[in-house]
């Protein structure tokens, strides 16, 4: 299969990855897309994302195809101590290690900070888990759908809708994965500046946390007896319109975009409405987004964006998920055949993004990262012999 060094603008350096499942696994894609070189070590079973949903081989759901794009696979079995010592082998050649393991479960494994940084001192050693280490809760099984309950995601929905729900979106798992990212690449331009590597702490809870309080702190973060909530995001009217064949998202964010839909629309005595002023609009959002609704409902969607585009209105039609998909651009896969690659969103003017490299198969790179790192062919040979690794020849047969 194709080489996965990368030619981005992180090309040169190698990242240890013992994540697993979304979170961690996607923070190491986004440093593989812009070009590091991610080493992942996989269970022996290939449990996780590799079997997350759909897709036409056992080894490569739809997510994983993705995820693990632009990655180097190695299967072991940490629970054994020579193959600890095998990652310890891999840590050693790393800039950075990225996992999403609880505290004691790391200790157990002797996969912890100060096992790593003992052979390899001035690696960044970034640790994400639900919830902070030096709390009651460092050990406590943390999941998307959790931390969303405990970040006021479903809260926020609850004001809207009057029932506690949560984001139809991994949304904890990918926003925590994207800090994941931007914190080890910050802690990797610290390192370049003095030489020193450190452990880097990404609780789940508090960075969803920060993301949801944003907007939604609001008036509470100054006043005590103010409620916390955005009232233009909580309000039940804001989302998509009906159109006369279809649904679309009009914000109109100014005056003068109301005095459009109003006045060239049948009702002109809506134009210099008080609550259309620029310092009223946000707490009059709901009367007026009610106001506006049977008015969207009499022209076609199509009618829609011409109109939103002739009068500088902000408007986005309500794209489907298949239709999202559809539009994606298809590669050639070495097992599955076409697929949908789902490109990198950032670029960059001075160092282009890597070619995707297809995800590669279970132990794919066992061997081969193992015998980089020093270990001789018979002690690789008796890691497989024993079961405590696989290569992809295994992964065939089974």
């Amino acid at each position: 299969m194709t080489e996965t060094r990368g030619s981005g603008p992180l090309a040169g350096l190698r990242v240890l990855d013992l994540s697993s499942i979304v979170m961690g696994p996607y923070a190491t894609q986004i440093l593989a897309d812009y070009g590091a070189e991610v080493i992942t070590i996989e269970p022996l079973d290939g449990r996780g994302n590799r079997t997350m949903g759909a897709g036409r081989d056992p080894q490569f759901s739809g997510t994983a195809l993705n995820l693990l794009r632009n990655k180097r696979m190695v299967s072991l079995d940490l629970k054994d101590p020579a193959a600890r010592d095998a990652v310890l082998a891999i840590a050693r050649t790393c800039d950075a290690l990225v996992t999403n393991l609880r505290p004691k479960p790391l200790a157990r494994l002797g996969l912890a900070y100060e096992d790593v940084r003992a052979v390899r001192p001035e690696i960044v050693f970034c640790q994400a888990q639900g919830f902070r280490s030096d709390q009651p809760r460092a050990d406590d099984p943390a999941y998307d759908d959790i931390i969303q309950a405990e970040s006021g995601v479903a809260d926020a929905a609850w004001q809207v809708t009057g029932t506690p729900q949560l984001a139809p979106t991994i949304m904890a798992d990918k926003v925590c994965g994207m800090a994941i990212a931007s914190a080890v690449t910050a802690a990797l331009v610290h390192r370049l500046r003095t030489g020193q590597g450190q452990r880097v702490e990404v609780p789940m809870s508090d960075v969803m946390k920060s993301f949801v309080l944003v907007e939604h702190g609001d008036g509470a973060i100054s006043d005590d007896d103010a409620p916390a909530g955005y009232r233009r995001v909580l309000n039940p009217e804001r989302g998509p319109q009906r159109t006369a064949d279809g649904w679309i998202n009009i914000l109109p964010y100014s005056t003068a975009a109301y005095d459009a839909l109003f006045g060239k629309n049948g009702r002109p005595e809506m134009i210099g409405d008080v609550r259309t002023h620029e310092t009223n609009i946000q707490r009059n959002a709901r009367e007026l987004y009610a106001e506006l609704r049977p008015i969207i409902a009499t022209r076609t969607t199509a009618e829609w964006l011409d109109f939103c585009k002739e009068y500088s209105v902000p408007v986005g039609r309500v794209v489907s998920l298949d239709e999202l998909v559809r539009s994606l651009p298809v590669a050639e896969h070495p097992v599955v055949g076409t697929y949908r690659v789902i490109p990198a969103p950032i670029w960059f003017t001075a160092a282009e993004a890597q070619t995707v490299a297809p995800a590669r198969r279970r132990g794919e790179d066992t061997r081969s990262v193992l015998q980089e790192v020093g270990l001789r062919s018979e002690a690789i040979d008796d890691l497989l012999a024993r079961g405590v690794a696989a290569d992809a020849s295994v992964v065939r047969q089974q």
